[in-house]
């Protein structure tokens, strides 16, 4: 699932990708953050992404 960009959002675009029973977030930077179980927390690590990036 992909964030949808906003005009003073920056361009980083972030998602989350399930294998199996694990969900982990990406970006289109190339960065990828850990396998998490929890959806809820590999959103969390796109978020913070975005914000620090």
């Amino acid at each position: 699932m992909l964030q949808e960009a906003t005009p003073d959002a920056p361009t980083h675009r972030t998602g989350t990708t399930e294998r199996g029973s694990f969900c982990f977030a990406h970006c289109c930077c190339g960065w990828r953050g850990p396998a998490r179980r929890s959806r809820d927390r590999a959103r969390a690590d796109a978020a913070q992404h975005a914000r620090t990036t």
